[in-house]
């Protein structure tokens, strides 16, 4: 169970049902508020119309509106006075009732058109008209009921809900004039019941469509994920006996198409890593092998001799000495190229003047060419002002002419220049050896490589000055390019930036 909860596929599935649940809620919610604005906003809109359309109607027919069907006035008239045509019912001493004459005709068919409309009216409305003495004219949908509200406004509508003799809440529009008092309700239970039904329908399927998310989001997140699964399983079969392989994937250039080409670029840096690391540990086992299998057989022969002299021991010892010295300077290059790797080196920052040193390095290679009789000389002479760490710029330069002296044969040229250009500095060793073909120009900066391994093993190289060479150039950002030509000699170039203006001295 744990694992199932850790699983990307059980959160997405968590995840993508809590935003559909959370969106189903949020959508109940707001459809429940404003259903419910919306039902009060237009049952008050109905309800104003019709004390509009009723003070209308009645208004142009006030003249034909008594007070009251059957009315009672006090008496006011003495006894001597003439009476109106109307007849007498009944008498008291303080009032009198009088009949109705001949307008209750038309004063009943107000009320009749009155009944007609309401009847055609969708909602049941509750319509109550009273005079200014608040007698009853009308009524309808009340039955017994009287609506009691006083506050009525003179001449506008207002807007208020009551409740009935049955504790029942009504929505009621009032308004007077100077003949009458119009009530226009309509029970609230009935938009309640409404709203009761919508708030059920939301209950019953808000769960169901949650669970129908929880189905296909897990649905959903297993189908996404499948190829997940099968990269991750492809990926574990690949180990470093196998780095050859590659994972497949037939699918579109989305994210999980960039995510095996990033996988498959990996392997590949990973696979030509692992054959560096193989090739260079071949490399070096082979130049420390040479002179210890040299070092060995001397010595052996020497032990099995009993005729040797102290002189051919002195010859032995010589040779031991000049082969160990060969693997110490093995041993030092590959430990500062094993430092370069990890970052381990120290690196000085400091102003270096570059014509200085090379003037420095041309005389010490006049007497490194002088046992072949090379001529090393120097051409243009630029000032030039770098950032940078002398001692492995010395290091960097001397590699390279040492490695010119040593591929140019007797009676040969070397020449070294400084020239300025621009935010660069150029030092070109230019020299008329045996240069290059154009097929390894590409890997003589490679660990251990050599073009001619058996010539490089008499003049004492191991393969490493040009790859150290090259990190030195990198650590101060610049790049050293070749140019050669078979027979006819090669020139090396090292670009270095120049320390920027602003800050020199």
């Amino acid at each position: 169970m744990k694992n199932l909860r850790s699983s990307i596929r059980f959160k997405l599935t968590l995840y993508y049902s809590l935003i559909v649940g959370g969106t189903l809620l949020g959508f109940a919610l707001a459809s429940y508020y404003f259903t419910e604005q919306n039902l009060l906003t237009s049952l008050d809109r109905s309800l104003y119309n019709e004390v509009v359309w009723l003070k209308n109607f009645i208004e142009p027919r006030a003249s034909k509106v008594k007070l009251k069907k059957q009315r009672i006035i006090p008496k006011l008239q003495p006894a001597n006075e003439k009476k109106s045509p109307a007849k007498v019912i009944r008498k008291t001493d303080e009032v009198e009732i009088v009949n109705i004459d001949s307008t209750d005709v038309e004063f009943d068919a107000i009320w009749n058109q009155i009944y007609e409309h309401t009847l055609l009216t969708p909602k049941k409305q509750i319509i109550q008209i009273k005079d200014r003495n608040g007698d009853i004219l009308y009524k309808s949908g009340l039955g017994k009921e009287d609506i009691t509200f006083d506050d009525v406004p003179q001449d506008i509508t207002k807007l208020v809900t009551v409740w009935n003799a049955k504790g029942q809440p009504l929505r009621l529009a009032v308004s007077q004039d100077r003949t009458m008092k119009v009530y226009v309700a309509y029970p609230i239970s009935e938009i309640n019941e409404v709203l009761s039904n919508l708030f059920f329908i939301f209950i019953y399927l808000i769960p169901v469509a949650i669970v129908i998310s929880i189905g296909g989001g897990w649905f959903l997140a297993t189908r996404s994920l499948k190829p997940v699964d099968d990269i991750a399983r492809t990926a574990r079969a690949i180990t470093a006996l196998n780095l050859d392989q590659r994972i497949q994937f037939t699918g579109m250039d989305d994210e999980l198409g960039r995510l095996v080409a990033t996988f498959n670029e990996m392997i590949s840096r990973l696979q030509l890593s692992f054959a560096q690391i193989q090739q260079f540990s071949s490399d070096a086992s082979h130049e420390l092998r040479t002179p210890l299998t040299i070092m060995r057989g001397e010595i052996e022969l020497a032990l099995r001799s009993k005729k040797q002299t102290t002189e051919e021991y002195r010859k032995v010892l010589s040779s031991s000495l000049e082969e160990t010295m060969h693997m110490t300077a093995i041993i030092e290059n590959l430990l500062t190229l094993a430092k370069a790797d990890r970052g381990m080196t120290n690196f000085a920052t400091e102003d270096v003047w570059l014509r200085s040193i090379v003037q420095e390095l041309y005389e010490d290679c006049e007497i490194l060419a002088e046992s072949k009789n090379i001529s090393v000389r120097t051409g243009v002479l630029d000032d030039a002002l770098i950032i940078g760490d002398s001692v492995r710029l010395r290091q960097l330069l001397l590699n390279l002419i040492d490695n010119a002296i040593k591929y140019t044969p007797d009676n040969g040229t070397v020449e070294i220049s400084l020239i300025r250009e621009q935010r660069f500095a150029k030092i070109l060793i230019k020299d008329s050896g045996a240069g290059i073909p154009a097929e390894d120009l590409t890997k003589i900066f490679d660990r251990f490589f050599r073009v001619d391994r058996a010539r490089t093993r008499d003049l004492g190289g191991s393969g490493l000055g040009l790859s150290i060479s090259k990190w030195i150039a990198d650590i101060h950002g610049g790049t050293i390019t070749v140019e050669s030509e078979v027979n006819k000699g090669s020139t090396f170039t090292v670009t270095l930036p120049l320390k920027p203006q602003s800050t020199e001295k």
